[in-house]
């Protein structure tokens, strides 16, 4: 096998999470390692993960990873916004993979691009490449990602900017399509609700989490635009509950919740972070 060598550098390894390969993998251990989990009954198909800088929402990450640990998949769809002001509705890495201090984790350009060609089917919209972004959404998630999982898996990067319902619909359709016959797991890379004082926040975010418990993209997406809740990741949760709906999934459950407030001891304007599990009992 050719050896990729085209990684993605980390921007964010030293400011976002510890650039020290032994710091990090013992700070990583620990969040999941203090994560409670109760048994979860059936297949976890998909999961949703925080993506602040790990000091604020590493705690609550744990949680969803502390429950994907025993899974054994061979490619991992992460979904997640793309906070840089791209034009493009939905881009990927143009890059061979992401290098974070614990090593490179490899994408897998041939679900990409066939994720790619069922969307644009769909859609007539094509999904961007992006040569060194400074998008953390993806990137945050994947040291977690590297400490649970001891054997060799690929990713699937990709990053919205367009969030409406009808692509994101599209998106977790392509998804599902492409890895229905694999080993595969889903991630919605988000944060809920920014900046307002902490009794307000969690209001808006258990708005947001009732519709991700009731497995209901639409609630969600909706909830945004009515004001009633928010998420900056909201079109990726969307779509990745539209993959694992269309592959069974039939249940949610809460793992974690919390806010920036909790570890900063300010509750003026925090931001908000839930772990959700995904399964087909």
């Amino acid at each position: 096998m050719t050896k990729k060598t085209d990684m993605r550098p980390s921007p964010l390894a030293g400011r976002w999470y510890p650039g020290d390969t032994k710091a990090l993998a013992q700070s990583v251990d620990k969040y999941i390692a203090d994560a409670e989990i109760p048994e979860l009954p059936g297949k976890i198909l998909a999961a949703v993960a925080p993506h602040a800088g790990h000091r604020y929402s590493g705690p609550v990450a744990g949680y969803t990873f502390a429950a994907l640990r025993d899974l054994r998949p061979d490619l991992v769809v992460i979904a997640s916004p793309m906070h840089q002001p791209y034009r493009d509705p939905i881009l990927t890495s143009a890059h061979e993979g992401y290098h974070t201090p614990l090593g490179d984790v490899p994408l897998n350009r041939d679900a990409i691009q066939e994720i790619g060609q069922r969307f644009q089917a769909e859609m007539g919209l094509e999904i961007a490449t992006v040569r060194n972004d400074r998008e953390h959404s993806i990137e945050i998630e994947l040291p977690f990602l590297q400490r649970i999982f001891t054997h060799a898996f690929d990713i699937v990067p990709l990053m919205i900017r367009r969030q409406e319902e009808e692509t994101m619909r599209a998106l977790g359709k392509a998804i599902a399509q492409t890895i229905s016959s694999r080993e595969a797991l889903l991630l919605a890379s988000t944060d809920l609700s920014h900046f307002y004082n902490a009794g307000r926040a969690k209001s808006l975010d258990e708005t947001m989490i009732e519709h991700i418990l009731a497995l209901n993209p639409e609630g969600l997406l909706q909830a945004e635009r009515e004001k009633k809740g928010f998420a900056c990741g909201r079109g990726a949760v969307a779509a990745i509950l539209w993959a694992a709906k269309e592959l069974g999934a039939n249940k949610a459950h809460l793992l974690n919740y919390a806010h920036s407030g909790d570890v900063t001891g300010d509750d003026r304007e925090v931001v908000g972070y839930a772990a959700v599990a995904i399964v087909r009992e």
